[in-house]
């Protein structure tokens, strides 16, 4: 009777071992998901701050003074830098220049600055002619005086119920005097150069 019960016990205990074995092997081990990753951010490339132009400071905008003084200091230079050497011609030029460059430094001490450019830039146009006289380098080229000027070789211009000979261009013996082109009773003259310095009384009576 023993061993029948020892016998059951052990079909029982291979029975419960069987299905235990069983029930583990059918069993799946958890999987885990992972977390889903954000989709990637598109990152905008950096742009590059546009170019900046660097303003002017407003100390150095040349003012009307600064261009009247410059204006005057060409023509004083001009004078300085330049001899007659005897030509009557020459020498008329040059004192009209000179004329000029005092009437000018008196427009700038008045602050009337305007006006000391215009005279100073006429008086440098005298200084041209007298190197032109003289055979020398004219120089730069200067701003037009708003006056007008002759265009002929060959013409004539009535002054005073005077006529003179008058061309575009300096001929010694002809046409030796420059003059500016002006205003004269009224009546716009001509700039050129004239067979006499009618607006010089003194050199034209001579």
């Amino acid at each position: 009777m023993g061993y029948v019960v020892l016998a059951l016990l052990l079909i029982v205990g291979a029975a419960v071992a069987v299905v235990a074995q069983r029930r583990q092997g059918g069993r799946r081990e958890p999987v885990l998901e992972s977390a889903a990753q954000p989709a990637p951010v598109a990152v905008a490339a950096p742009v590059a701050p546009p170019a900046l132009t660097p303003a002017v400071p407003p100390a150095l905008v040349p003012g009307p003074r600064t261009e009247a003084e410059r204006w005057v200091e060409r023509l004083g230079a001009g004078l300085a830098g330049i001899d007659a050497a005897g030509d009557g011609a020459a020498v008329l030029a040059l004192a009209d220049a000179t004329e000029r460059y005092r009437a000018a430094k008196g427009e700038l001490a008045g602050g009337r600055y305007g006006s000391a450019e215009a005279v100073a830039v006429e008086g440098l146009y005298y200084v041209r002619g007298a190197r032109v006289v003289l055979g020398l380098d004219p120089g730069p080229a200067l701003p037009a005086l708003g006056t007008p000027a002759v265009t002929a070789r060959d013409g004539r211009v009535i002054v005073a119920d005077r006529t003179y000979t008058v061309s575009n261009r300096w001929r010694g013996g002809v046409t030796p005097y420059y003059y500016a082109g002006g205003v004269v009773d009224g009546r716009r003259v001509p700039g050129g150069w004239y067979s006499s310095p009618w607006w010089n009384p003194a050199l034209a009576a001579a």
